[in-house]
């Protein structure tokens, strides 16, 4: 990427770094901005007022059906393209490879138990109030407890995650600063 051209999308002249694609960078960010706003909705929902609680709920559920669709195009995308080498030591990129695949595999796991416990608790989804959802299970209140479990669980994986990847965000562009952050920009 040229000098001129990192200026216009407002990263630095010294930030030249072999970057993600195109399509890699807009999913990161696209699936980074749904899960910021999908995951407090869902925490808010045992909080919210009983007129508001449905409207919470078809939020949460349509943007985490998104997020879904997103991952899987996603992991399409990651087979398919390739990544810039990982820098820094063996442990940093043991690390950075296992943070994102666990973040890929909870992004997955996170939806899909959750679209599967609404279905199973007798709720079909309602896509953004626009499109039904085909239940693959229809109401089954034998797994439905352990759906929700699952997608709780893997909610509190994935704030401990974002947590660890943030954290080496931070590292990586305050204390090494190197050019880490760059790559995703």
């Amino acid at each position: 990427m040229t000098i001129d051209a990192q200026s216009q999308i407002g990263l630095p002249a010294d930030a030249s770094c072999a970057r993600y694609g195109t399509p890699a960078r807009l999913l990161h960010w696209a699936v980074a901005v749904l899960v910021l706003a999908t995951w407090p909705l869902g925490l808010m929902i045992g909080y919210a007022k009983k007129d508001v609680v449905s409207t919470f709920y078809l939020l949460h559920e349509s943007l985490g059906f998104l997020v879904l669709w997103l991952m899987l195009i996603r992991v399409g995308n990651k087979l398919t393209s390739k990544s810039p080498p990982l820098d820094g030591s063996a442990i940093e990129r043991f690390a950075a490879s296992a943070v994102h695949g666990l973040l890929y595999a909870v992004l997955i796991i996170m939806p899909v138990s959750g679209f599967l416990a609404t279905n199973a608790h007798g709720f079909p989804l309602n896509w953004f109030g626009l499109v039904e959802v085909w239940s693959p299970i229809g109401k089954s209140p034998d797994i439905a407890w352990t759906l929700s479990a699952i997608h709780e669980w893997s909610a509190w994986t994935l704030l401990c995650l974002f947590v660890l990847h943030i954290g080496a965000v931070l590292f990586h562009h305050t204390i090494k600063r190197d050019k880490t952050l760059y790559r995703i920009l």
